[in-house]
C-alpha cells in the first residue's frame, strides 16, 4: 500500500473508532474505506473485523464491573456466540465473490436499518418478553437460540451486529443498557477473535491495512469517549444512518446495474 492508502485507513479507523464510542456504526465507515483502497468485499470484511476487534476488547475491559457473573447461563451464551461467529466466518469464505458483491448493498442496508432503529428494536423485544413471561428476563441457556443467529451474522458481515447484540442482551440484563453494552463489547470481541482466526487461516486478512486501521480506531475510541460527554448522540446516530443510506445506494448502483 502507498502512503495515501495508509493515511486513508488511519483516518477511517480514527473516524470509525470515534463514531463507535459516540453512537456505534463504525463498520459503515471502515468497510467502504477498505474497499476504496482496492480490497475485494470479502477481504474488506475479514480485514475490517481484524481491525475493530481489539477496540471491542478495550471497551469491554474498561467497563468490566458491569459484566454479569460468569455462571452457567452466561458461559453457555458465550459458547453459542463463539460457535455462531465461527459458522458465519466459514460461510463467508464459502460464498463466491460475485454472490457476495450482490449481497453487499443488502447487508449494508440491513445494517443501516438496525443502526437507525436499534433502540426501538430493543424496546420492542423487551416489551414482548415482559408481556409473555410477566417478569424481567435474565441470562440463561434458553437465550441461546436468539444469540446464535446474531453471532452467525456477526461472523459473516459484522456491520450493525452491535445493535442486535444489545437488543438480545438487554433481554438478559433486565433492560439495563450499561450491563448489556458491556456484555455486547465482550461478546463482539470474542466473536471477532474467532472470525479473525478463520480469516487468518484462510489468508483473507490484509494485515498492513488491518494494522493501519486498528491504530486509528484505538485512538478514535479514546477521542470519542471524551466527545461523548458533550456531543448529542441522536445527531451522530442520524449522521451515520445517512451515510449508510448513501452507501447502500452507491453499492447497489455499482454491483446491481
Amino acid at each position: 500500500m502507498d502512503f495515501a492508502a495508509v493515511a486513508l485507513l488511519i483516518a477511517a479507523g480514527l473516524a470509525g473508532g470515534t463514531i463507535a464510542s459516540l453512537a456505534g456504526g463504525a463498520a459503515l465507515i471502515t468497510f467502504p474505506s477498505l474497499m476504496a483502497v482496492g480490497l475485494t468485499p470479502v477481504a474488506a470484511i475479514a480485514t475490517n473485523i481484524a481491525a475493530l476487534t481489539p477496540g471491542s476488547f478495550t471497551a469491554a475491559l474498561s467497563d468490566r464491573s458491569q459484566l454479569p457473573p460468569f455462571d452457567r447461563g452466561f458461559v453457555g451464551l458465550v459458547f453459542a456466540s463463539v460457535v455462531g461467529a465461527g459458522i458465519g466466518a466459514v460461510l463467508l469464505m464459502l460464498t463466491p465473490s460475485r454472490t457476495f458483491e450482490i449481497l453487499v448493498p443488502l447487508l449494508i442496508g440491513f445494517a443501516t436499518v438496525l443502526f437507525a432503529f436499534g433502540e426501538q428494536i430493543s424496546n420492542a423485544l423487551r416489551a414482548r418478553s415482559l408481556a409473555k413471561h410477566g417478569r424481567e428476563p435474565e441470562i440463561k441457556l434458553t437465550s441461546i437460540p436468539m444469540l446464535l443467529p446474531v453471532s452467525v451474522y456477526g461472523g459473516y458481515f459484522a456491520a450493525g451486529v452491535g445493535v442486535l447484540l444489545v437488543a438480545v442482551l438487554q433481554l438478559a440484563t433486565s433492560g439495563q443498557y450499561r450491563p448489556a453494552n458491556a456484555t455486547k463489547n465482550l461478546v463482539a470481541a470474542l466473536n471477532g477473535s474467532v472470525a479473525m482466526a478463520v480469516f487468518a487461516i484462510d489468508g483473507s486478512i490484509n494485515w498492513p491495512a488491518a494494522l493501519s486501521m486498528m491504530g486509528g480506531a484505538l485512538i478514535g475510541s479514546f477521542i470519542g469517549a471524551r466527545i461523548a460527554r458533550y456531543a448529542p448522540k441522536e445527531i451522530m446516530r442520524w449522521v451515520v444512518t445517512a451515510i449508510g443510506v448513501i452507501l447502500t445506494a452507491v453499492y447497489a448502483w455499482r454491483y446491481w446495474f
